[in-house]
This record gives structure tokens, C-alpha cells and sequence, in this order.
């Protein structure tokens, strides 16, 4: 060897790209392109980061503890079956490190999460893609496509970034028919938008390979803090908790997810503005021509015509100041992924797309 070289498939991964902040000479922007909280954190979290900081010489808690109880006391589930991680992309990273290895094939859907590949590679397996059907995750197919070197299969549900969701039924399948050495990981970063969704923690208790996730980044509003957790059967996070750095966690951020679950006042109505605005939304758009599927998300996948009309709706939505995110990395390329904002913003957009269309607004 003449030369540093990384483990085989490292380089084989396609750098993550985030969502656009910024448009050049532009004022008044508004960042619909990452699928944040337009309302931001609660007010308690914002108070619990303040009162943190008298702490920041401190080392923050190696087991997470306190916020693993609260998470198990308002989900209805057992704290020690719990982990926690810098945001959800952590914890799954943590499940291709332990589970997967060269030699292993991680499945992940057409339109799945980006994340998906990289972590599979990331731990020297092969991503294996199965295609969905008219933007849903096809079951069958997923099922057809595992193999005696399948380890992982990564579903999102609600998915990202088509909005769209698998059913109880369909996902009791999926999991009925994986082998027993294959984990079935339902990504829940969405979960807290669809009513009555437990986000899979009902099939974690029933088949020892499911693990779900979930995160604190999406209506909670604390993206920028990071926060995830996972649930699985004990002997699963036990493994997990091996390969956890012991303070992968701050101080400040356990502090801000712990007062943010306890908020349920905040919690409902963020959630009752996003259903609200979101059917606005999509049904103002549709009666323009830009249809979408119902969305179980705090977005919507805008689609078009084809691939030239969605990027220049893309370029003439950011001379308005509005930022959505182009998808055609996620095999949609004549879609748009538009976050749900606030009012003022829903308005800026639907009057943005319909003047592009050649309507009024």
C-alpha cells in the first residue's frame, strides 16, 4: 500500500446535502426546504437551554435517565428499552454498526431517506433499493427483494419526502414476513403528526427484530439541538448502548428535549396548525393544477408536469424569498417538497406558485 486509503466503500458515499438557506439579494426569506417547526421550540425548552448554562462545566448524563423516563411515561413505554442519540440519524447509525458489515445488504426504499445508503455504507454493507409504487412503499417488493444476506430493512412511515404512509396492516406484514435475523427499523420522525400513530411501537413489542425511532428535531422544534431516541427489545438496545459514545448527549440538549416533551400544551397546538394548514395548502395548490398525495407529514411533495417546470417553479419561488427543496435525488424529479409554514407563509406560497402557473393570485 502506497498510499492512506479508507475502508473500502467510504468513498462511495455521496455527501448529504442540507436544505438551502440563503438566496443571494434576496430579503424577507422564508426556509421551507428542511421540514422545520415554523412555530420553533416551546417556550419551556427555550427556558431549560437558559438555565443550562450555569451548568456547562458539568458533563451531562452518561444513561440519560431523566429524559428516558419521560419519554417512556408519555408513550406509554419502558424507559430501559430506550436509547437516545444525537438526533435520530444517530441511532440508526448505531443499528448498520452493530448489525450490518461487508458482506450484508441493507434495503432502503426508492424514495427512502438519503441517510439510508450512507449509513449502510458507512458500515462496509451493500444498499440494496426496492422501488415503491406510485410514491408508497410497496411491501411485496421489499419482501421479493430480501435475501439470505439481508440484515437491515429501512422504512420511513410517514415517509420522506413523499408524505405518504404505510398502513398498520401492511406494516404488521412486512414484519410477519422478514426473516427472524433480518431488523425491521421504522424511522417515526414523522410520527407526531399522524393522529392516533404510536409509530410503531405496538410491533416492537410483538416481533423482537422491529426497532422504531423517532426524534425531537421535526415538531418539537429542536432540530438544532439534535435529539433521537430509539425502541427495541432490551437485548437489541443493549448492543446499541455498547457502540453509544457515553456522552453523545449535552447537558444543554437533554435538558431542552426533556422540558419539550413535557410541554404538551405547545405540543398540540403546533399540531393542530400544521393539519390545519397543510390541507390548505395542498387543496389551494391542487385547484391551480399542482397536485399532491394526502400528506401525514408537516409537508407536502408538490408535483408537476415534469422535471423542467418543478426546477423553474423552484427558481421563481426563491426570487420571492420562498426556499423549497428540489427532490429529484429521491427519484421525484418533477416534484417539490414545500414544509408547511406558518400562515403567512402557506399564503406566500400558493400566491408564488399560482402567479408562476400565469393565474392570479
Amino acid at each position: 500500500m502506497t498510499k492512506i486509503t479508507p475502508q473500502p466503500g467510504i468513498m462511495d458515499i455521496a455527501l448529504y446535502q442540507g436544505g438551502q438557506s440563503h438566496v443571494a439579494g434576496v430579503d424577507n426569506v422564508i426556509k421551507l426546504s428542511s421540514n422545520e417547526n415554523p412555530f420553533g421550540p416551546s417556550p419551556k425548552a427555550i427556558q431549560a437551554v437558559s438555565d443550562s448554562a450555569a451548568n456547562l462545566h458539568r458533563y451531562p448524563s452518561t444513561d440519560h435517565a431523566s429524559l428516558r423516563s419521560v419519554i417512556g411515561e408519555k408513550h406509554g413505554l419502558d424507559p430501559a428499552r430506550i436509547v437516545c442519540g444525537v438526533g435520530s440519524d444517530e441511532v440508526l447509525q448505531f443499528v448498520a454498526q452493530a448489525y450490518a458489515g461487508p458482506g450484508d445488504e441493507v434495503i432502503h426504499t426508492e424514495h427512502g431517506f438519503s441517510m439510508y445508503p450512507i449509513i449502510a455504507r458507512m458500515a462496509g454493507a451493500t444498499p440494496v433499493m426496492v422501488a415503491e409504487k406510485n410514491r408508497h412503499v410497496d411491501v411485496d417488493a421489499i419482501l421479493a427483494a430480501t435475501t439470505a444476506q439481508t440484515r437491515i430493512v429501512f422504512v420511513t412511515n410517514p415517509g420522506n419526502p413523499t408524505s405518504t404512509m404505510i398502513s398498520d396492516a401492511d406494516l404488521t406484514r412486512l414484519a410477519q414476513g422478514l426473516p427472524r435475523y433480518c431488523l425491521m427499523v421504522i424511522d417515526g420522525a414523522y410520527a407526531e403528526f399522524v393522529d392516533g400513530f404510536d409509530g410503531g411501537a405496538g410491533l416492537v413489542d410483538r416481533f423482537p427484530n422491529v426497532i422504531m425511532t423517532r426524534t425531537f428535531s421535526k415538531v418539537y422544534g429542536l432540530g438544532g439541538m439534535r435529539v433521537g431516541w430509539g425502541y427495541a427489545a432490551q437485548d437489541i438496545i443493549d448492543v446499541l448502548n455498547r457502540v453509544r459514545q457515553p456522552f453523545n448527549l449535552s447537558l444543554t440538549a437533554l435538558a431542552a428535549a426533556e422540558a419539550a416533551a413535557r410541554d404538551e400544551e405547545f405540543l398540540t397546538f403546533c399540531q393542530a396548525e400544521n393539519a390545519r394548514l397543510r390541507v390548505w395548502l395542498a387543496e389551494e395548490l391542487a385547484k391551480i393544477g399542482v397536485p399532491s398525495d394526502p400528506s401525514f407529514t408537516n409537508f407536502i411533495l408538490a408535483r408537476f408536469a415534469d422535471r423542467a417546470e418543478a426546477e423553474a417553479c423552484d427558481d421563481f419561488l426563491k426570487t420571492q424569498g420562498l426556499i423549497v427543496r428540489r427532490v429529484a435525488g429521491y427519484n421525484l424529479p418533477n416534484a417539490l417538497r414545500i414544509t408547511v409554514g406558518d400562515e403567512e407563509a402557506c399564503r406566500r406560497v400558493v400566491a408564488a406558485i399560482t402567479a408562476f402557473k400565469g393565474g392570479a393570485a
